[in-house]
């Protein structure tokens, strides 16, 4: 089936870009956000506003759904306006929100025999690549319905990787957040190590960017990047790693970590609306 008509839900930092790169490839849009504002900022490129979520599913070829906590994704795909309320027949909808694998195979079952394919591309590298639309994409789901939304996928990605079944993008975005907070958290530590014993941060990171230390967090400075699902992330590595009795104590040490650093800089944890 070729994709022609898109539906991005979820119009902010990361699905305002997304929406417009679509835009401009040729793609027809149509948009979605509790937002007004969000919606009237993409106005401009030519998406079109939807007047729910029900409306982007029985429209739509392809919906993708970038909102931010896992409640959100259940209410987008099975609240009272809803996608899965009257969905075209062979939808798919892919799942940018970073999510767990176990919820991924949950939707799935709760909507089986609906004519919907799911798959999920949780998207790595933050707004700055969105923007730019140089996103990391890690995908999960039937390799046909993948490949056959990859032109829209390129569109605001520069990579992207198929790992296999529906859930392993989001084990991906899982192990890959895993290591940035772990990195995030040696480079803030190392930092505050050396400044108490006199040390400038500013020439030892260049030091460091250019020895066996040297990291991608690093390089891009991310730990002073605003980090409003770091809690999140970890509390999902967490979780899984319960479920499938593998101990992670490092993980536990990392969540307290990050949870610190956000504290230091006056950064709430993102509430559920």
């Amino acid at each position: 089936m070729a994709i022609e008509k898109i539906g991005v839900i979820g119009l902010g930092k990361m699905g305002g870009p997304l929406a417009r790169h679509l835009r401009g490839a040729g793609f027809a849009v149509m948009g979605y956000d509790v937002a007004k504002a969000a919606v009237d900022a993409v106005a401009d490129a030519g998406v079109k506003a939807a007047t729910d979520c029900a409306e982007i599913g029985a429209a739509c070829d392809l919906a993708i759904i970038g909102v931010g906590f896992d409640s959100q994704v259940e209410e987008t795909l099975f609240g009272e306006s809803g996608l899965m309320t009257n969905p075209r027949d062979e939808l798919i909808v892919a799942i940018a929100s970073t999510a767990s694998p176990q919820m991924m195979k949950d939707i799935a079952a709760r909507s089986a025999g609906m004519g919907v394919t799911f798959l999920d591309i949780p998207m790595c590298r933050g707004e700055h690549a969105a923007i730019a639309g140089e996103l990391l994409i890690m995908g999960g789901g039937d390799k046909g319905t993948f490949d056959e939304c990859r032109p829209a996928f390129e569109t605001f990605a520069s990579s992207i990787y198929y790992l296999g079944d529906l859930g392993a993008g989001q084990v991906g975005k899982m192990v890959n957040n895993l290591i940035l907070w772990a990195c995030i958290s040696a480079n803030t530590e190392g930092t505050r190590i050396a400044s108490a014993l006199g040390v400038e941060a500013g020439p030892l990171r260049e030091a460091l960017l250019d020895s066996s230390a040297h990291n991608w967090a690093m390089e891009v400075q991310a730990d002073q990047w605003p980090m409003p699902w770091a809690e999140k992330d970890m509390t999902i590595v967490l979780k899984e790693a319960d479920a499938a009795r593998v101990s992670l104590p490092l993980c536990g040490s990392i969540k307290e970590v990050i949870k610190g650093v956000k504290i230091d800089r006056g950064e709430d944890m993102p509430r559920e609306h």
